[in-house]
């Protein structure tokens, strides 16, 4: 729109837009005199047409006497533009190729009354090269962010199952510069009374960490089919990563939860390959702070992890957590866990939707627009 505005009346009369449409696969026309035209058109209908010619090569074509020339509707497709030529009583049609990085991305169209002498037309071309560079970029831009997205939600489960005598919740914030995909995930599969959860970050960012992340999570997967004891699976990953991307490592916390048949208490397995430990917070408010500790996966082969357990009880809730969290950074430095431990007593006893929520606007509001990495929580409760 601003592109249009420009060209008026410095080089042309009337100016308008004709792009492809991705959406609805047509053909979309913007301009006018007024530069607030908007119509889509089918591509079908400009099959064969000059207008087509030029979104095909990206050439430029130029029309004298627009009144008297029958292929004027080859160029202007849309009677209502035809009409709006007419009245204006422009004489001259130019039509130049929106060309970037080896693509044609459409077509910019001027009018005018009077000719477009050698010296228009190149200072047109220009403008339109300049045009579709940005257009170009914006449209990369929004396909990585669309890529993004998609890649970020494949690396957590789109929601968590429901389970008889287990409360779960989770939430996943973004790191502040969003384009970049970051390496937390979490899973949680299990059925019955017995259930696994993991939860991890893959260094480094990008499509690369968001590639090593799927195949953490498929490996946990299959892995558990044979054997769902944390230290195995975090055994079994670690030979998995270690053989394939030995450049790169992973820190996965690995939770075995099996459920008492009168839903009294939960039994928790767990071991961890370089992730923090989780927190408990007991159902009288006091914060434990698991010691637990295990080499990251990836780095080093034949790695024997270390298994600790602990019984959540009617009220408790186990807080797990990636280093969005602690490692925050602040106008006082990092989030740190002491942090943590100070705010979860007045939790206890909370729905863990609650202790993830407090946590992660503790967490936010400590940045304070500070950049930040991305943020991955996930609590478990033994309800009441």
């Amino acid at each position: 729109m601003r592109l249009l505005t420009l060209l008026k009346p410095e080089l042309a009369d009337w100016a308008m837009l004709a792009m492809p449409d991705a959406r609805s696969g047509g053909l979309l026309l913007q301009g006018g005199e007024s530069v607030g035209f908007t119509a889509t058109i089918s591509q079908t209908s400009i099959a064969g047409s000059r207008l087509d010619r030029v979104l095909r090569t990206g050439n430029t074509d130029v029309t004298s006497d627009i009144a008297a020339d029958p292929s004027l509707t080859g160029l202007l497709p849309h009677p209502a533009l035809r009409a709006e030529v007419a009245a204006l009583g422009l004489t001259d049609l130019l039509v130049v190729g929106l060309n970037a990085r080896g693509a044609t991305l459409g077509a910019l169209l001027l009018a005018r009354r009077g000719a477009f002498d050698a010296d228009d037309t190149t200072f047109a071309g220009h403008l339109a090269a300049r045009a579709a560079i940005a257009l170009d970029s914006a449209r990369l831009y929004e396909e990585r962010t669309q890529i993004a997205s998609v890649l970020s939600r494949a690396l957590r489960p789109p929601s968590l199952p429901d389970i008889e005598h287990l409360d779960l919740a989770a939430r996943y914030r973004p790191a502040a510069e969003h384009i970049d995909i970051g390496g937390d995930f979490y899973d949680v599969l299990g059925s019955d009374r017995d259930w696994l959860i993991t939860l991890g970050d893959v260094s480094g960012k990008g499509v690369e960490a968001a590639a090593l992340t799927g195949r953490t999570r498929q490996s946990v997967r299959m892995a558990a089919y044979f054997d769902r004891r944390p230290a195995m699976l975090l055994r079994a990953l670690n030979s998995v990563l270690y053989e394939t991307r030995p450049e790169q490592f992973v820190t996965v916390l690995c939770v075995g939860l099996h459920i008492a048949e009168s839903g009294s208490h939960v039994d928790v397995d767990l071991a961890t390959a370089g992730h923090q430990a989780p927190l408990v917070i007991r159902s009288d408010g006091h914060v434990e702070q698991l010691e637990v500790f295990g080499t990251a996966c990836g780095m080093i082969p034949d790695v024997e992890y270390r298994t600790i357990t602990v019984r959540l009880d009617r009220g408790d809730t186990m807080l797990m957590f990636t280093d969005g969290v602690d490692e925050a950074h602040g106008a006082q430095g990092l989030f740190g866990v002491d942090r943590l431990l100070g705010l979860l007593p007045a939790y206890a006893g909370a729905s863990p939707d609650v202790v993830c929520e407090a946590v992660e606007q503790q967490v936010v509001e400590y940045v304070d627009g500070r950049p930040h990495d991305d943020i991955a929580l996930l609590a478990v409760t033994c309800p009441r």
